[in-house]
């Protein structure tokens, strides 16, 4: 189910959260200019605002393989 936030427009829950993992994941919400990111567990607490630009670096980012332990 999608909500909507005057601020950063439509939430949507990732493709990946079903009903066998708890619901447990993110929602997204793009704007314009920003990209907003919450819990799905405590959707009211407190959200994540980045950038377009610094939220496609953080995804490539979780995209990368890990390198070895530092």
């Amino acid at each position: 189910m999608s909500r909507t936030d005057a601020t950063h427009g439509r939430w949507r829950k990732s493709s990946y959260s079903g009903p066998g993992d708890g619901n447990e994941c993110v929602e997204v919400a793009t704007s314009p200019a920003r990209v907003a990111v919450r819990d799905s567990k405590a959707p009211g607490q407190a959200k994540l605002t980045l950038s377009e630009l610094a939220f496609a670096e953080f995804i490539s980012a979780l995209q990368e393989p890990a390198g070895p332990p530092a």
